[in-house]
This record gives C-alpha cells, structure tokens and sequence, in this order.
C-alpha cells in the first residue's frame, strides 16, 4: 500500500513520500471513523426508531453499512485513486446522514430519532480533518453546515427546536468545521516540516558516505604533490651531496626536508584534533592559514589578538573545523590575493571571521551547491547553529565574501605546564615540537 500518486503536492521524493505515508494513515483513520459513523446511525434506529416510514430507513441504512465496509476494504487494498478520491466519500457519508435524518423527522409530529442523527454532523468535519489537504476539508465542511441547517429547519416541528437552539448549534458546527480546516493545515504543515528535515538527512548521509573516500583522496593527492615531492628530491640531493660534496645539494636537501615536516605536521594536524588541545587553537590556526597559503597562492593577514595561546574552549574543534572549511572554499573558488582572518573571545562569545577579495559568493550559489548534492558549507552551518552560534555569509566591500562564524562557549582551564612532554601521544610529537622550534 506504498503506491506513489500525483496527487500529492511535494517539490521531493523525500516530501513525497512523507506526505504520502501520513496521507494513507488519514485514510485508515476516516475509515476507523466512518466505522464510528456506521455504528451510530445503526444503534440510533436499535434503540430510538423512527415512527413512520421505518423500512426505507433500514433499506438506507443497510445500503450505507454496505457501502461503508467496501470502502474499506477498498482503503484496506489501497491504490493510486485512494488518496485522490477518498475524500469524496464524505459526501456519501452527508448524503446518507441527511436522508435518515430528514426520512424519520419530516413526516412524524415529534421523533427523537431525527434529533439524535443531526448529532452525527459533527463527526463529518472530523472525518475530513483526517485528510492532509485543507482545501479538501474545507470543501466537505461547507456542504455539512448547509446540510445540518436544513436539516435541523426541515425536521423544526418534529423535534420542537426553537430558532435560537437551531442557530446557536449551527454556530458550534461552524466551529467545529474551522477547528478541522485548521487541524488539517496544521497537520500538512508539520509533514511539510517533516519532509524537510527528511530531506536534509538523505542529504546529509548520502554526504557522509562519500565522507570518507574524499577525505581519503585529498590526503592522497596532499601527500602525493607535497611531502612525497619532497622527500624524493630530498633522496636525489642526498645522492649528489655524497657523490659531489655539494653545499648546494645540502641547503636543497634541508629545504626538502623542512617542506616534508610543514607539510606532514598539516596532514596530522588536520587529522588529529588532539593537536587542538596540546598547541591551542591559536596554534592549530596558524598551521591551517599556512598551508592554505602555499596551496591558495593568496597573501593571508591573520589577527589572533584576541585570543591567547593558552586559551582553551569547548568550541575549539567546530571553529576549527569551520575555519578549515571556509578556507578550502575560498582555496578552490575565491581566486583571492588577501585573505584576512581573524580569532577572538569576548565574554562567552568566540568569534571567527574569514574576509577574501576574491570573486564574492554569487547570489543562491549555496543553495544551487546544496541542490548539487554539495553540503559541506550547509552541514557545517547545521553543526554550528546545532551548538546555539551562528554562521553567516555576506558580500565583502568592495568585493570578495566574509564569512563570521559566533559560538557560545567558556574558557577551559589550559594543559598543566609540561603536559605535553609526557611522551609522542600528548601532541608534541609532530605539532608541539615545531611550536617550540619556530619559538
């Protein structure tokens, strides 16, 4: 019973399917009602029957169970038509209501039978409400209220109803009838809403699963065309400084040797977030900015005055992330010349800012990239926003794009004096040992 159907009005197949699923389970549910329904027109004529013309009442009710039960058993079966058509059984359900109601209260001085159907009015708006389209039910309210007044006028004199019982009932029906359309518009828009996040998660995991060998390639290609390169020249310069005694094959050799640490030092640091806890983000940043340098070709100006090397926060790693984020966008699309980034803390606010010269971000090209399948900038924005900060993008001046990133956190406690010492897992094995060279 998952068939698709037009009728559904989705931008998705993730909508789509949401809102067909939440459609059939309104389906079921009118079924379960009209059941209700059925029961209660039975019951009435069991145990309150109509004076006058009581076998064409029973011929109506029997033709209305019948039909009742092949409807649901039609539900039951489903298809593409019962989404589309199923809301024009309500109308049955009115029609039938109505001809008992009237057939027990026109032609009898006084039948209680007829007074006790008109209650049933109220469920038709209920049973449209189940519907996920409000127009829908606002097309079956509206023949129910001019059915229930007509009703209650035509068996007036059967029931002894004075003209302001028959109006202030309508005008319960009448709300009744609104509260329903309401129901269902809330009830699509919540799908809607559903649909949406249904949809971002497909996006997300679909992402997550290419995560991995992308990740896997750029270090490739990273140490492929940067460390390897290096260490290959390093061996021919080893070869022509033995065999000639160069002192040019030397200084080539210590080059390729301190280009082959930067670059793995950037490798580990981008691969193990420990480095943030021993070095600081402070640190961690510097290494990023460079790497992105070399790569981007591009003059970076970078201010971390506001944020000390022994600062520590809970945010470390997601303004670590997000800066590396940004600054690949900006390696692969901004073609800048200068590119300005800066760090601080004030209070319980970290703040990092990434401003290029570069082209700037066309208008809509991130969610033309999201709808490409590309989420690495909007999932990034779900993890900040995730954390109560904020990441915004707008149009540098007089060109370029800026990027700011704010996220709530406090300040941690720094590392114990000499904690990174205590062997090659605390983090100077690599990073914290070219912190204190370069020092």
């Amino acid at each position: 019973m998952r068939e698709t159907t037009a009728s559904a009005d989705t931008s998705s197949p993730d909508l789509e399917s949401v809102v067909l699923e939440h459609a059939y389970r309104g389906v079921w549910l009118q079924t379960l009602l009209r059941c209700v329904l059925v029961a209660f027109v039975v019951l009435t004529l069991v145990f309150v029957p109509p004076v006058h013309d009581r076998p064409a009442s029973d011929v109506i009710v029997a033709a209305y169970a019948l039909w009742a039960i092949g409807v649901g058993v039609w539900s039951w079966r489903g298809g593409p038509a019962l989404i589309r058509f199923a809301w024009l059984n309500l109308l049955v359900d009115l029609a039938a209501l109505a001809a008992l109601a009237l057939l027990a209260g026109v032609a009898a001085q006084q039948s209680w039978t007829a007074d006790v159907l008109i209650s049933g009015f109220f469920l038709i708006p209920l049973l449209a409400a189940t519907q996920l389209r409000p127009g829908v039910c606002a097309i079956v309210v509206g023949p129910t209220l001019v059915a229930f007044f007509a009703t209650s006028v035509a068996t007036k004199s059967s029931n002894q109803e004075p003209w302001g019982a028959i109006l202030l009932t309508t005008l319960v029906l009448v709300g009744v009838g609104l509260g329903c359309i309401g129901l269902s518009y809330l009830q699509r828009s919540r799908v809607a809403t559903i649909g949406g996040l249904v949809r971002q998660r497909t996006g997300l995991l679909s992402e997550l699963t290419n995560v991995q060998a992308q990740e896997r390639r750029r270090l490739a290609e990273s140490l492929h065309d940067g460390a390897l390169q290096y260490v290959l020249a390093a061996r021919q310069d080893l070869e022509d400084a033995r065999e000639l005694g160069d002192r040019e094959a030397f200084a080539r050799l210590d080059v390729a040797l301190t280009e082959t640490g930067r670059l793995l030092r950037s490798t580990v640091a981008e691969l193990h977030p420990a480095v943030l806890e021993h070095a600081g983000l402070a640190q961690a940043l510097r290494e990023l900015v460079r790497n992105a340098e070399s790569t981007g070709g591009f003059s970076p100006v970078l201010d971390l005055d506001g944020w000390s090397d022994e600062l520590r926060t809970p945010a470390d790693a997601l303004l670590y992330d997000s800066a590396r984020e940004l600054l690949s966008n900006v390696v692969k699309h901004a073609h800048a010349s200068t590119v300005r980034i800066s760090l601080s803390h004030e209070g319980d606010i970290a703040r990092l800012v990434i401003a290029d010269d570069g082209r700037g971000i066309p208008d809509g090209a991130v969610e033309r990239s999201l709808a490409r399948g590309h989420i690495g900038l909007a999932s990034y924005r779900v993890r900040v926003e995730a954390a109560g900060g904020v990441l915004e993008l707008r149009p540098g001046v007089p060109s370029g794009a800026i990027a700011e990133v704010e996220v709530p956190c406090r300040c941690e406690a720094p590392p114990p004096a000499g904690s990174a010492d205590r062997g090659p897992g605390s983090g100077r094995g690599l990073v914290g040992a070219d912190v204190a060279a370069r020092d």
